[in-house]
């Protein structure tokens, strides 16, 4: 069953550190099978806070998306992302 990871920016605080997580977060996915779907495009809020920023990524399952997400490559490139600003980050299993 495909999972989701998604990334929810509440606010965008260092442009510098996440332009830094910009540069080097497509290394993380090498050897991963992952799709990402959405990037920081336009939005339209709908209901509750508006975020800064959204990106889905697909996996083949939810064990991929958290290999990814835990491998050393991401965590030392999420480093940037931690400092750029506040997210919310969850996977989610599909339909």
């Amino acid at each position: 069953m495909p999972a989701y990871a998604l990334f929810i920016r509440e606010k965008l605080a260092d442009p510098a550190e996440f332009k830094k997580y910009s540069e080097v977060v497509a290394e993380t996915f090498k050897g991963f099978p992952a799709k990402i779907l959405a990037a920081y495009g336009k939005q339209e809020k709908l209901e509750g806070t508006e975020p800064d920023g959204v990106v889905i990524i697909e996996f083949p399952d939810a064990a991929s998306a958290r290999a990814w997400y835990e491998s050393p490559a991401y965590q030392k490139a999420a480093e940037h992302r931690w400092k750029a600003g506040p997210y919310n980050v969850v996977i989610v299993d599909g339909v």
